[in-house]
């Protein structure tokens, strides 16, 4: 699709600059504006398994240096809340957020105590759907995310996901199984891999009606540099070439009305579909604007600038221990990136307000942006551009979602910037035997270092 080329061509051009990480050091994130409102993303860095695909930071788990880097998880959250933030909505990311459900229960019981937290959002992963999880999660947690990829044995032996997961047969019952337990339930879905077929696609669509989940999300593989590789050596080399097709059979089965004149899902963004109202679980880049994280690698979008979390988690401890909070990095965006970055946005989110617009950016989204303006409105993408508002045809849907999937590849460059500063032992441990050979610190030694640090203030 030549539209969808140009498009990329643009984003990618256009980030560019924007996703320049420069190294900075700082004591702590920037206090919270008046009258905004935040949610605080919480990174998880550990899995069971690496996935091919995942850009993420990410080790492998190993309990003791996952306790201590929970001890120092909810240092840096009491470091937040000194800053003067609340918030409304917690969001918590990985990695496998629920590797130690106990050290999340205790994470999540903390957030409570220091904001007014409403709902708790978090990934988990299909064989963690057990008894054992579900009874502490389900009291914890009100928006549940299930990263399952796909149904299909084949695609799922390819990710390597088969054996520790299950068949999609049997992560179709599990998910079946907590239907109804939690206030969202989302599927995360993957399309367009190399070896996918029309055939799997439309059983994953009807795996997907037939799981009782309350939400999907479908997101199209992205070929970041640093999975690129990995990608080729398990699902084959990405092409974007069918993307538009797959899409539209996505958009199709998931919201054409069914017998009885219903449609199973409508769209709560671009690529998330929703069958129950009140849906949020990794929309907040679209619900909130400006939003901290804490944990090695997380991300912050403050004032017009991305700031970047240490990768290293044994820096990511020192620092904490310190009294410091664990920005490594920083990306400043110019006027006209971040127009450009609400454009993208609010568009991803299916509608742009454009009297907010003129508000916060003092003349028209036209005369703001006349070239993204005009090529999306002569791509045929927007449906309503009136005087209140933009929405977008289904044309227009899918060109945001290969807009973001550029974006987010871009993402994923700054994550790999990031990444490259970790020392060779923990470089060993993303693409080693997952051993560590220097020390980090314990986690009885990082309580001492609290305490100390506490009694000297």
């Amino acid at each position: 699709m030549i539209t969808e080329r140009l498009l990329s061509d643009s984003v990618r051009t256009m980030g560019g600059g924007a996703m320049n990480l420069k190294p900075v050091q700082i004591d702590s994130l920037p206090g919270p504006k008046p009258g905004l409102h935040y949610m605080l993303y919480v990174h998880v860095p550990f899995c069971e398994r690496l996935c091919p695909y995942c850009s993420f930071n990410r080790f492998p788990f190993d309990e003791e240096r996952a306790r201590t880097y929970f001890a120092s998880l909810r240092e840096e959250m009491r470091m937040v809340a000194d800053l003067g933030y609340d918030f409304e909505s917690l969001y918590v990311g990985g990695g496998t957020p629920t590797i130690l459900i106990d050290e999340l229960a205790d994470t999540v019981e903390l957030a409570r105590s220091l904001f007014h937290i409403g709902d708790v959002s978090s990934e988990t992963n299909p064989n963690h759907l057990v008894p054992g999880y579900l009874e502490q999660l389900s009291q914890i947690v009100q928006r549940l995310s299930v990263g399952v990829q796909s149904f299909d044995d084949g695609l799922l032996k390819q990710m390597d996901r088969y054996e520790k997961y299950g068949s999609g047969a049997e992560i179709l019952e599990r998910i079946q199984s907590v239907s109804g337990m939690f206030k969202t339930l989302n599927v995360d879905m993957i399309f367009n891999f190399p070896s996918q077929t029309e055939e799997m696609l439309l059983h994953d669509l009807e795996m997907v009606k037939q799981s009782g989940c309350t939400q999907t999300t479908f997101y199209p593989l992205m070929a970041s540099p640093a999975v690129e590789e990995s990608l080729k050596r398990t699902v084959g080399k990405v092409s974007y070439d069918r993307e538009y097709r797959y899409y539209k059979l996505i958009d199709e089965g998931l919201t054409a009305p069914d017998a009885t004149g219903r449609a199973p899902f409508t769209h709560g963004s671009a690529w998330t579909f929703n069958a129950a109202q009140g849906s949020m679980i990794d929309e907040y880049v679209v619900d909130y604007e400006e939003y901290p994280a804490i944990g090695s690698g997380g991300l912050s979008y403050l004032d017009g600038t991305l700031y970047v979390n240490t990768f290293s988690l044994r820096e990511y401890q020192q620092v904490i221990a310190s009294g410091r909070m664990s920005v490594m990095g920083a990306s400043h965006f110019s006027e006209l990136d971040r127009m450009r970055y609400r454009f993208m946005m609010s568009l991803f989110g299916l509608r742009l307000d454009k009297r907010r617009w003129e508000q916060d950016f003092g003349r028209s989204v036209a005369a703001s942006l006349p070239l993204e303006y005009r090529f999306m409105k002569l791509a045929g993408a927007f449906d309503v551009d009136d005087d209140e508002q933009i929405t977008l045809t289904p044309k227009g849907r899918y060109l945001m979602v290969a807009m973001m999937r550029q974006f987010f590849i871009g993402v994923n460059s700054v994550r790999d910037q990031a990444r490259a500063a970790l020392p060779a032992d923990e470089h060993d441990l993303l693409f080693g035997d997952g051993t560590i050979t220097a020390p980090c610190l314990k986690e009885r030694d990082l309580m001492d270092l609290f305490k100390d640090r506490g009694a000297s203030a």
